[in-house]
């Protein structure tokens, strides 16, 4: 079946009638996760609303009022998903989510566009696309494009806008032979009713069940992003349309904007201003890790000049890592000194590294990281993860305790 609103693209309200309601469990995205929830699960006598398929969303709106969470293809029927149910028989108002409709429209007919003329100016094969929130792409049948035929593939696109090209639609009946003369990936295995054929002007002609726009001049503009390597020697070609073309500029201003207030430089040299902080922050991080280890060798030494040694090491430093702790450890080098090292934020999450006779690090690992609330391993050396870095005086505590009984 073809649907009012493929008919009718550019309309938003239609009134039909309910023909089926009934309770249903239909999946969503609630907060970027998929969740089933409860809905009424209902068909129309027709509908303005466009019901996924072609790599196309599907639509979202209203029906007097009641919120549409989705609408899917069955067969020959467009099924939809609402908050709360209606009477079957009622004549009701549909009502789609306009801004959300002519997006769609925009960056489908782009693509059909792209489609085409990397076909025909290069010979690229399009194996499959996908339609993103923000930014699609476009696979294509070639391991790499190179830069200057992104460019011109952009000016032959935005060229043909330019020019107003007219899109038009005509359906025919699937056993048409006609079909057989155009471009298509082939067509549902549960198609029913009329096939519609979408046709560029003197550019392309292909199947489709999506919503188009009339006139390439409703695109505004196409910007190809960048390439991307996809798989099977493909290649993915990221691509903006329509009001995504200045929301995507719009968006790069906002970051141009705040590059320049904090690297105090016209955007023109962000560049190499980005690139020399890379190079002085790699070269202080080096500076900081000789010098962190300098520290942990005089930390270790410092241990080793006390007469009489603690019976235990224990040490603890904000900041750090663990190579830090390693560093220590390896100083004192003796594996008869009992030792527990913790970093982190003092009453924060931080890491846990016992060291010292195997059967001191057999009791006391798993011990202290039930203490400080906490995981870890290990043999010869524990290490953890741990959250209560706060408790570090019963860990303590424990440990000095446990040294004590054995002595006795």
């Amino acid at each position: 079946m073809v649907f009012y609103c493929q008919r009718h693209c550019y309309e938003k309200k239609y009134s039909t009638t309910v023909v089926a309601c009934k309770p249903a469990k239909q999946e969503i995205i609630v907060n970027g996760k998929k969740k089933k929830i409860d809905c009424y699960e209902t068909t129309f006598e027709d509908t303005v609303m466009f019901p996924e398929g072609g790599g196309q969303p599907d639509d979202r709106g209203s029906v007097d009022g009641i919120s549409v969470l989705r609408v899917l293809r069955r067969g020959g029927e467009a099924v939809h998903y609402l908050e709360k149910p209606l009477e079957v028989g009622a004549v009701v108002t549909q009502q789609i989510d306009w801004k959300r409709r002519h997006d769609h429209m925009q960056q489908h007919s782009a693509q059909h566009l792209i489609t085409a003329v990397a076909d025909t100016m290069y010979g690229y094969a399009t194996r499959s696309w996908y339609l993103g929130e923000s930014v699609s792409y476009i696979e294509l049948d070639t391991e790499k494009i190179p830069k200057e035929e992104v460019e011109l593939l952009e000016e032959a696109v935005n060229q043909r806008i330019r020019d107003a090209t007219p899109v038009h639609i005509v359906e025919y009946d699937a056993l048409d032979p006609k079909l057989k003369e155009i471009r298509t990936r082939g067509l549902p295995e549960d198609i029913v009713g009329p096939v519609r054929v979408v046709t560029i002007e003197n550019v392309d002609t292909n199947m489709c069940c999506g919503t188009h726009v009339h006139n390439l001049a409703d695109l505004q503009a196409i910007k190809l992003l960048y390439t991307e390597k996809g798989k099977s020697n493909k290649t993915l070609l990221y691509f903006v349309a329509g009001a995504r073309v200045l929301r995507y500029f719009g968006e790069c201003i906002t970051r141009e904007t705040q590059l320049t207030a904090l690297l105090h430089s016209c955007p023109s040299d962000h560049q190499r201003l980005v690139e020399k902080n890379q190079k002085d922050l790699k070269s202080a991080l080096k500076s900081l890790k000789e010098a962190m280890k300098d520290l942990a060798v005089s930390e270790g030494q410092k241990f080793l000049t006390q007469n009489p040694r603690p019976e235990v090491y224990f040490h603890h430093r904000r900041d750090g890592d663990m190579d830090y702790l390693s560093a220590i450890i390896n100083e004192i080098n003796d594996e008869s000194v009992p030792k527990v090292l913790t970093l982190g934020e003092d009453k924060g999450p931080g890491s846990l590294v016992v060291h010292g006779p195997p059967d001191f690090v057999a009791e006391v690992g798993p011990r202290l990281c039930e203490i400080l609330e906490g995981r870890g391993g290990g043999k010869s050396r524990f290490t953890g993860k741990v959250t209560k870095l706060s408790k570090r005086g019963e860990a303590e505590s424990f440990v000095r305790s446990l040294l004590q009984n054995q002595k006795k």
